[in-house]
């Protein structure tokens, strides 16, 4: 059965996408993708911005390295200093840094799967550009479900797949969200925050139809008593719907749901 919402529920969900658009829009966000390159231990140029780039594991500790001229454009992002010799950073497993500018382009390190790569971010890609915001579904009160949080005794590193083949990536389960749809009962697992709340990694019938191939949704912490409160309409993309450099997380095995969830987000205008 159709709910209809109330007002207030309707206000708080256009806060929500609100928010959700302008962090998107922003000058470096995950619109600006324009490259995903590995790095290797022989200094090369890479595609779009200048520099001879590499790895070197000389120290015993392997560590990424850029040598440019001052003449050739490169700052670093937050002092603004001209790149003038050779620099080098380390980074440790999943972690980012916004190394250094190129004119528009903010080149982003990255160490994903154990290796150094770089993403170029250019505040000038059509992607934003372009952007209007995200399609969505209409809001419906049906989608959001009261739901049970059965933590586990400790929480469990499972491997998963990512939105780039080359990288595996790791779910640290916490626990399951365990709700009932139509008479079944679903149990999702999910990982916690720093603040105990909850992120759930889903397949959907939807799934390259109207919706991208995984999409995922945060709760607030759950109450004491253990119950959770998961709203579908705050489902949304991962970065990887918007661009083909994403290291995002695919969901672990059991987290597909027989179900449509025609809530939250839509596939991207142009996907």
């Amino acid at each position: 059965m159709t709910e209809t919402p109330d007002d207030a529920q309707l206000a708080r969900w256009q806060r929500f996408r609100d928010n959700r658009n302008a962090a998107l829009a922003e000058e470096h966000g995950w619109l600006t993708l324009t490259s995903f390159q590995w790095l290797t231990p022989e200094p090369s140029a890479v595609e779009l911005v200048p520099g001879l780039w590499h790895t070197d594991e000389s120290t015993g500790v392997e560590a990424a390295v850029l040598t440019a001229r001052s003449d050739e454009g490169l700052v670093f992002d937050e002092e603004g200093i001209p790149v003038d010799g050779t620099f080098s950073a380390h980074l440790s497993e999943d972690e980012s840094l916004n190394w250094v500018r190129y004119g528009t382009i903010v080149v982003e390190l990255a160490m994903r799967g154990g290796r150094y790569a770089i993403r170029t971010r250019d505040s000038a890609a059509p992607a934003r550009t372009g952007f209007r915001g995200v399609p969505v579904f209409p809001y419906a009160p049906e989608w959001v479900m009261e739901a049970r949080w059965e933590p586990y005794p400790e929480p469990r590193e499972v491997p998963i797949s990512t939105a780039n083949p080359l990288v595996d990536g790791v779910h640290v389960s916490a626990g399951e969200v365990v709700f009932s749809r139509h008479g079944h009962e679903y149990r999702l697992q999910a990982e916690q925050g720093r603040l105990k709340d909850l992120t759930i990694t889903f397949h959907d019938e939807t799934n390259g139809r109207t919706t991208d191939d995984w999409r995922k949704v945060t709760t607030a912490a759950p109450r004491p008593d253990g119950t959770v409160i998961v709203d579908f309409n705050r489902a949304i993309n991962y970065p990887s719907a918007f661009t083909p450099y994403g290291t995002c997380p695919m969901p672990v095995r059991g987290n597909s749901l027989d179900l449509a969830v025609e809530a939250g987000e839509k596939m991207p205008d142009g996907a």
